[in-house]
């Protein structure tokens, strides 16, 4: 594990794992103790592990699951409004990243993201307006609606979304298109300036590459990702290169449309100077793997991590649609100048989404670069992406990371292989500030709450004694 690595990485000292008695007994010798918080699950954890062991199902479920996420071909295909397309979206729906939410359990970005879609739809006029609107709006997560989105997630009805298919199958996704970084609506922030932006977004952006996609056809996104990787991407925080493939592969189609010269100019330079501009594209992409892995009976495969800024939460795919939630983990990493862990509001967002295919944090070995943003060293880097191949079924045939041979990245978390090793998912991921409008305070690193997992095999165990 990493965290042995860890300690194996400093000066000579005796490595402890586990209970204190150890460390206390050495480190009272005078020798220099280094311990790893590590303890085998409990008797009732073990038990809900042997049962699934037990009933055979789970490794000929595991393969076919992640055999299912693994065939899927995303692409882009086309740019739409929300309301027309999305499943289930009515005129005073508002899907939110994460498990589900009320409006009273909302937090600081997550209600000031809600506040500006109100004031973008036309709903209040005012964020004390808005505010007092909140309980009456339907709030709905995205992933129950074939979407993702990144930090609040917020997607109202007049909104352009993205539409990727599955080129291998039937699947079908949506989501918005990314807004940059900063003040901007998904990190809560509501100023005039974001409305502003939201408003260009509808009015120039989204028709411009509607035209595009209608004039070009598909994007294949795995071809592009895996390129991407090659280049120093992660998929999740650091999707530089992407960007500029995805814009290398529209411009033609950009150069030869019959929108107005100043607009399609303007769409140009957007993308050019948003290196985030892929992330949401990305995010889609998972969603069509993951759903097409879900629904098998007795498979632990995880298929949603996503938070809301309250909970986070996680859906398996022997269990369906059911949640297994736990309150939100605080993120660990940099701060923009003038903000400290004080301002941070905890652990938002569906782009966990990218670790849950193989990328984001699990791919961390192939883009060094991505420590800048979110902290650690390389290094550290490329041990958290071997750590992850210990709860992982499987190596990404498309994602490869060149550091480690090209090996490809660690897919596939399996629930059991968590609980066992006690080894948790780790996420690289933006940082919000805790009061609504104040938008991105940092990037750092998270891990996921084990008791999500725990709650999850117990389920699994519980459906297998049942049957």
């Amino acid at each position: 594990m990493s965290a042995l690595d860890d300690l194996l990485a400093g000066e000579p000292a005796v490595a402890a794992v586990g209970t204190g008695f150890l460390a206390d007994a050495i480190s009272a010798q005078g020798a220099v103790v280094q311990s790893a918080d590590w303890r085998p699950p409990p008797d009732d954890v073990v038990a809900a592990l042997d049962t699934i062991t037990a009933a055979g199902r789970a490794r000929v479920a595991n393969r076919e699951a992640i055999g299912r996420m693994l065939a899927v071909r995303p692409a882009i295909v086309a740019v739409a409004v929300a309301r027309d397309v999305v499943p289930d979206m009515g005129e005073r729906t508002f899907l939110h990243a994460g498990p589900p939410l009320t409006w009273d359990r909302c937090s600081g970005p997550m209600k000031g993201a809600l506040i500006g879609a109100m004031i973008y739809e036309g709903l209040a006029d005012t964020p004390e307006e808005a505010e007092r609107l909140g309980p009456e709006i339907d709030l709905s997560p995205c992933h129950h609606h074939r979407a993702v989105g990144p930090m609040a997630g917020v997607v109202s009805p007049s909104m352009p979304v993205a539409i990727l298919t599955d080129s291998a199958g039937e699947g079908r996704s949506y989501t918005t298109l990314n807004e940059g970084l900063g003040k901007v609506l998904r990190y809560g922030a509501f100023a005039p300036e974001v409305i502003d932006r939201l408003r260009w977004m509808e009015a120039v952006l989204a028709p411009v590459l509607r035209g595009v996609f209608e004039r070009r056809g598909p994007v294949d996104m795995v071809t592009l990702i895996s390129q991407a990787l090659q280049m120093g991407d992660d998929g999740h925080n650091r999707n530089r290169a992407g960007t500029s493939l995805l814009l290398r592969q529209l411009g033609p189609a950009l150069i030869d449309g019959d929108e107005p010269v100043a607009e399609r100019f303007e769409v140009f330079r957007f993308i050019d100077g948003n290196d985030h501009f892929l992330l949401n594209l990305v995010m889609a992409a998972g969603k069509l793997q993951v759903d097409a892995a879900a629904g098998v009976p007795g498979s632990g495969l995880v298929t949603t991590m996503a938070r809301n800024g309250t909970d986070f939460g996680i859906r398996v795919s022997g269990t369906g649609e059911r949640w297994f939630t736990a309150p939100a983990p605080v993120v660990e990493g940099l701060y923009l100048g003038g903000f400290t862990a004080e301002d941070a509001n905890p652990d938002i967002g569906d782009s966990a989404i990218t670790e849950t295919v193989g990328l984001g944090g699990f791919a961390m070995a192939a883009s060094p670069a991505i420590v800048g943003f979110v902290g650690g060293t390389a290094a550290g880097a490329v041990r958290r992406t071997l750590e992850m191949y210990e709860i992982t079924l499987a190596e990404h045939p498309d994602f490869k990371v060149p550091f480690l041979e090209s090996r490809g990245t660690p897919v596939g978390i399996d629930a059991a292989r968590v609980v066992r090793t006690g080894v948790a998912p780790i996420i690289n991921t933006g940082i919000a500030g805790k009061e609504p409008g104040v938008g991105m305070v940092g990037a750092g690193m998270v891990q996921a709450p084990m008791s999500c997992f725990i709650q999850a095999v117990q389920a699994l165990a519980d459906e297998e004694v049942e049957t």
